[in-house]
C-alpha cells in the first residue's frame, strides 16, 4: 500500500526527487500537433509527456487518457454532425 511505502521511503539516506527523476525529459510544446504527440507517446511506449510553453518553462502534462478522452470528442462531433 501507499503508507507502507511511504514508511520504506522515509528511511531514504537523504535521497531527493532530483535523485530519482528523468533528465532532459522528452517533452512536447503547446503548439505541438496532436497527431505528432500522439506519435511520440507510440513510439517511446510513455504514458505522459511535458508540456512545455515557448520559454521552456513547463505548462502541463498530456496523457494518453487525455488523447483518448479528446478522440472520443471528435468521433462524437463528427458523428453528430453527419
Amino acid at each position: 500500500t501507499f503508507n507502507q511505502l511511504q514508511k520504506l521511503l522515509s528511511k531514504n539516506n537523504g535521497k531527493v526527487v532530483g535523485d530519482l527523476m528523468t533528465p532532459n525529459p522528452l517533452v512536447v510544446y503547446e503548439t505541438t500537433n496532436l497527431e505528432d504527440a500522439v506519435k511520440l507517446l507510440l513510439e517511446t511506449k510513455y504514458r505522459r509527456l511535458p508540456v512545455v510553453d515557448d520559454d521552456g518553462k513547463l505548462a502541463g502534462i498530456i496523457t494518453r487518457g487525455d488523447i483518448v478522452r479528446a478522440a472520443m470528442q471528435i468521433k462524437s462531433a463528427a458523428e453528430r454532425s453527419a
